[in-house]
């Protein structure tokens, strides 16, 4: 058996995670199409942001609101390799991320793809940081603003707390 350090461990199951995805995508658009796939797609990505911000939840002993959804957020992007800066609100009731680099647009351009990453990067990232919302409080809000993969310098991410009483 070869000895793998905790990196080498980790470099394993992140590529493998990857790749897995970009897989799964492309076996079903080869079947169905682009469209199906991306549907289908879509709708994987309504369920396992549940899972990863549970557990991330559960690992970090985070509680609901805006401040574990920011230590889970930034845990996360850190984890899959963003390049990233994050920035509270003023009066705490929010926070704004800024991605300089996105790892999943890099590999739509490495795969040749770029010019589906847009179409991809809206519709994914908007049900995927939504769930997130969703799974620190039903008052918390997302928005995406600004895409890497729409040709923009960064992605902006904004998480608010809606005021009580407010939708």
């Amino acid at each position: 058996m070869v000895e793998l350090s905790d990196k080498q461990i980790a470099e394993y199951w992140h590529r493998s995670y990857r790749t897995a995805d970009g897989l799964w995508f492309m076996k079903v658009e080869e079947k169905y199409g682009f469209d199906m796939a991306l549907d289908i797609d879509d709708k994987v990505w309504k369920v396992f942001p549940k899972i990863q911000a549970r557990m991330i939840k559960s690992m970090g002993g985070l509680e609901k609101g805006i401040d574990g959804l920011f230590e889970a957020v930034t845990t996360k992007l850190s984890l899959e390799g963003f390049t990233f800066g994050a920035e509270r609100d003023g009066d705490g009731g929010g926070f704004r991320i800024v991605i300089s680099e996105c790892p999943w647009h890099n590999i739509m351009i490495t795969a040749g793809r770029e010019g589906l990453s847009g179409k991809v990067g809206t519709l994914i990232c908007n049900s995927e940081y939504s769930v997130w919302a969703s799974e620190f409080g039903d008052d918390i809000r997302f928005e995406l603003s600004d895409q890497i993969c729409e040709g923009c310098k960064s992605c902006i991410l904004k998480f608010s707390s809606a005021p009580a009483g407010i939708p």
